[in-house]
């Protein structure tokens, strides 16, 4: 009977020189960042000694101190849209003032009081203005308010913006009792709940922008 010799056992392969990299071979690019969200603001308020301003201020500081957003700001006050929708150079020249921001975000958000159970009608003269600008984008939401906070106009502006195809996010901050919710230095009194649920709605605003934005390039929306 033959026996085995070390000859005839299998041996693992062994890595050879030509397997390493080679000297002074680059490494894999880094794959590169997401650029900034483009985030709009609206105001939503143009009421005579309106109370918005303060909060808008303070949702600023907050998106500011964050490196993934580039803000900007459309004041429903700011601009004087006729009711009528008919086409006209006055209707043209206000519009020049808002659309260009709108149509350049991949997000928004909107701020907004309660007026009778709702939101203003500036506001929703500014939403109904536009279409386009609208489709296909993430949307949060901000109230403020008395003891309901603003919160049933921000459930009213979901079902129009679900039908203008936007998304709006799950997540909002809300103020009750707005006017004694702030300092003298427009600075909420409760320092963290506030703080707090502005990065968890930023957060989740941040995501949807990224995807729909990606989403868009490479499947534009069709609705």
């Amino acid at each position: 009977m033959k026996t085995a010799t070390a000859d005839s056992t299998a041996t693992a392969p062994t890595a050879t020189a030509a397997d390493a990299p080679a000297p002074g071979s680059a490494p894999a690019p880094l794959p590169e960042p997401d650029p900034p969200v483009r985030l709009t603001l609206v105001v939503g308020s143009n009421r005579e000694g309106r109370f918005g301003p303060v909060v808008a201020d303070w949702l600023l500081s907050r998106i500011r101190e964050r490196d993934d957003f580039l803000p900007e700001v459309v004041d429903v006050a700011s601009v004087q849209l006729p009711t009528t929708f008919s086409a006209s150079s006055e209707a043209a020249d206000e519009l020049a003032k808002v659309t260009p921001a709108l149509a350049a975000a991949d997000a928004f958000v909107v701020l907004t009081p309660e007026y009778n159970h709702s939101f203003p009608a500036g506001l929703k003269n500014l939403i109904d203005w536009h279409y386009t600008e609208w489709r296909a984008k993430p949307v949060a939401l901000v109230s403020y308010g008395g003891l309901a906070g603003g919160l049933r106009a921000a459930e009213h502006l979901r079902q129009v913006f679900a039908e203008l195809h936007a998304v709006t996010v799950r997540d909002t901050v809300s103020f009750h009792g707005a006017g004694a919710s702030f300092d003298e230095e427009g600075k909420p009194r409760d320092t963290a709940g506030p703080a707090a649920a502005a990065d968890v709605m930023l957060d989740q605003l941040a995501w949807w922008a990224r995807a729909l934005r990606e989403a868009k390039k490479k499947h534009p929306y069709v609705g």
